[in-house]
């Protein structure tokens, strides 16, 4: 065998050892899907997360089961490996502490329940968002009241040890009644899991970490970041799919911004902000929530509590730049977080205060949204996730 011939062999094990089922997995159209909604237990009837099953060919939405004994788990991720997932428990007093918490579970992967396995403090209170990082190891989190950030490590079994880093943001900003102190709303990793991006509601700033998944430290970057407009309130943030865009939505002033990004830089500059709502609208009251581009790259989507629609926009795809299309009435009120399958051809919304989750059909040519007869009740829900049910036998 030639040396060349050799050489490309190791690569390709090492590529398809490196790679996760999840990194790997190819998505059919008509694939089902597990659906994990994270929600609120504190003043609900809420019993913890609950596992829905979305049928691809369908659109059809039913319940699965749920996962009891945990407090407000509102926000979660899933593991690269599809073993695990892991919920933030949003609460301000962990262990006598002013804390929150991190749960880790054991995905059983013939019928997606959740198994608890342990639970690490996330080292500030109320955390609100959450992100694994690419490599399976770490787990970053976003601490809304404590405006501050940490890193968890992954042993190999699941389990969660106690923070390998944190990072603790300072500093206020215009708005008086929700911007006196940092408020870190969301954390993202880019495609290179090199930059790890946080949105502070607190300071109007989107700061920029150095994510290094050999020892989960993060260190900020230079430069740190980006300012939003004073009064803005960054919330949440997405990449597009090419990994040279990035989109905010600012949950004070119903605008998302659309940013150039610099992966080996990791910076942001603006290239233009939007409105979230129709020209003349009254924001006194109302506020945004999730920001989610289509896996097509060709649209995005935007949450509206208040008004209770999404903001629609075409996706410029020589500039990144937003065109509005249209809004969508979410089917009820407070849509707190929604969710677009993997194929792109259904889009879930999570309304809070109406206690129930709404399917849509996406049409893959417009962008535009058609409300379907599926939708269920789910106790105050804030977060859906997915995950690819194993094929039948």
């Amino acid at each position: 065998m030639s040396i060349l011939k050799k050489a490309l062999l190791s690569l390709g094990f090492m590529l398809s050892t490196f790679l996760s089922p999840f990194q790997s997995h190819t998505v059919s159209a008509a694939e089902s899907f597990w659906v994990y909604v994270g929600t609120y237990t504190r003043g609900s009837e809420s019993q913890g997360i609950y596992q829905l099953r979305l049928d691809g060919a369908s659109g059809k939405l039913s319940h699965v089961g749920i996962t009891d004994n945990v407090e407000n788990p509102s926000f979660l991720s899933i593991h690269p490996s599809r073993n695990y997932l892991y919920a933030v428990n949003e609460i301000g007093d962990y262990q006598g502490k002013k804390s929150g918490a991190v749960s880790a579970f054991a995905i059983d992967a013939k019928t997606g329940k959740l198994n608890f396995l342990n639970q690490e403090s996330s080292q500030g209170a109320a955390p609100c968002h959450l992100v694994v990082d690419a490599t399976g190891k770490y787990v970053l989190i976003a601490n809304y009241t404590g405006g501050n950030i940490c890193s968890l490590p992954i042993q190999k079994n699941g389990k969660l040890s106690k923070s390998a880093s944190f990072v603790q943001h300072t500093g206020s900003s215009v708005n008086t009644a929700r911007q006196t102190a940092p408020h870190a709303h969301s954390i993202n990793l880019d495609q290179q899991n090199r930059h790890a991006v946080v949105a502070d509601l607190g300071i109007d700033q989107l700061l920029v970490y150095r994510f290094n998944a050999s020892d989960g430290s993060l260190k900020p970057n230079s430069p740190p970041g980006i300012a939003m407009k004073p009064g803005a309130g960054p919330r949440h943030f997405t990449f597009h799919p090419n990994g040279k865009w990035g989109y905010v939505i600012n949950e004070l002033n119903l605008t998302i911004t659309a940013m150039d990004y610099d992966a080996k830089q990791g910076s942001f500059q603006e290239i233009q902000t939007i409105s979230t709502v129709p020209e003349g609208t009254n924001l006194k009251g109302n506020s945004t929530a999730e920001v989610q581009v289509h896996p097509s790259g060709k649209f995005l989507y935007g949450s509206n509590r208040g008004p209770n629609t999404l903001a629609i926009y075409k996706i410029n795809q020589q500039t990144g730049k937003l065109t509005s299309i249209g809004f969508e009435p979410t089917g009820g009120t407070i849509p707190r977080n929604f969710k677009i399958d993997p194929t792109g051809n259904y889009l879930l919304v999570a309304n809070q205060n109406t206690n129930n989750v709404v399917v849509f059909k996406i049409d893959l040519e417009t962008g535009l949204l058609k409300r379907t007869n599926q939708e269920i009740n789910v106790p105050k829900p804030v977060c859906i996730k997915f995950l690819p049910m194993p094929p039948t036998p």
